[in-house]
């Protein structure tokens, strides 16, 4: 193994992943425990730190150690305040928050923050931001980033910086439907598949919605199972449908980017909302796996903790 440089953390609400990163943020070993701020264990960050780290920082005390996510939140171990928009990793380097914690110190990373008539923030997302420009660096001068997930996150790129962005719960939006209300049910009963076709009819659906959005064709997941002009099971499909394609029916309407979406996240995520895509004639770059350890170094770099000398695909 060669000798590590720095330690990533990707510490969020439900899980825990460090990166042991080499020169050029070269991965060289990885772990990770389901102690998100949510779940730590007595919520002794300190302790769960400890833990999962004492036999890299004894092996290689004094090592620098990043971490991003919701840890850095108002309920994570310490509140690091936002760092205003447009940002760089210059910024985000400055405005960490560098603890004891025992075994060494940990720098966390702030999140950004939009000012303005509706505030918006995002945390953990900014490091996948500047891992991906530091992967592509094509995307610096002007690019549009789509994270989806639980709160799909849209980020406008440039000239190196967070420019802007803006939030769509979807993810969240689905599992409230799904498990609390009675759209949910009848999927959940009969047990739920999946069906490309179905999810493209929702999203199509909700393409055409035009000026009144899904709010009356959510019903639908309901009326038209019990129409039996859709099956229990292929329900979720089509809410699943509706809910992205209202998603990109708003964000593609409301951005001033002409750019080519980029994609980061989850594989099985990102192909969903690629499909989705077709159904508004938008193509999209290819995603980009893993840029969250490459963002770790980048700030890390930015803050003097490694030397620059360039970022390596994980």
């Amino acid at each position: 193994m060669s000798e590590p440089c720095l330690i990533g953390i990707d510490w969020g609400t439900s899980s825990l992943r460090a990166y042991l990163l080499g020169q050029d943020a070269s991965l060289l070993d990885s772990r990770a425990q389901p102690w998100g701020i949510q779940y730590t264990p007595d919520r002794d960050f300190a302790r769960a730190y400890r833990l999962l780290l004492e036999d890299w920082l004894a092996q290689w005390p004094g090592l620098p150690a990043i971490a991003s996510g919701m840890i850095g939140s108002r309920q994570g171990w310490c509140e690091v305040p936002y760092v205003d928009c447009p940002a760089d990793a210059s910024a985000l380097a400055a405005a960490m928050v560098c603890l004891e914690t025992g075994v060494g110190r940990l720098h966390l990373v702030p999140g950004v923050r939009q000012l303005g008539s509706r505030p918006n923030v995002l945390r953990g997302e900014e490091t996948q931001v500047f891992g991906a420009i530091a992967l592509k660096p094509e995307l610096a001068d002007d690019a549009l980033l789509l994270l989806p997930g639980t709160h799909s996150k849209w980020v406008e790129v440039q000239y190196g910086r967070l420019q802007a962005f803006s939030t769509f719960m979807t993810g969240e939006l689905f599992a409230v439907l799904r498990d609390h209300s009675i759209l949910g049910r009848p999927a959940l009963e009969a047990g739920a598949i999946s069906d490309a076709d179905t999810f493209i009819r929702g999203v199509q659906t909700a393409r055409d919605s035009g000026s009144r959005g899904i709010a009356d064709c959510l019903f639908g997941v309901r009326s038209l199972v019990l129409c039996n002009e859709l099956q229990p099971n292929q329900s979720l499909e089509y809410l699943s449908g509706l809910l992205i394609g209202e998603e990109l029916r708003s964000a593609l309407g409301g951005t001033a980017s002409a750019s080519v979406p980029v994609l980061l996240g989850d594989p099985s995520l990102c192909a969903r909302y690629r499909l989705a895509m077709e159904s508004f004639d938008v193509q999209t770059a290819k995603p980009i796996k893993n840029p969250g350890t490459a963002g770790l170094w980048q700030i890390a770099e930015a803050a003097g903790l490694v030397k620059a000398k360039g970022v390596q695909g994980v």
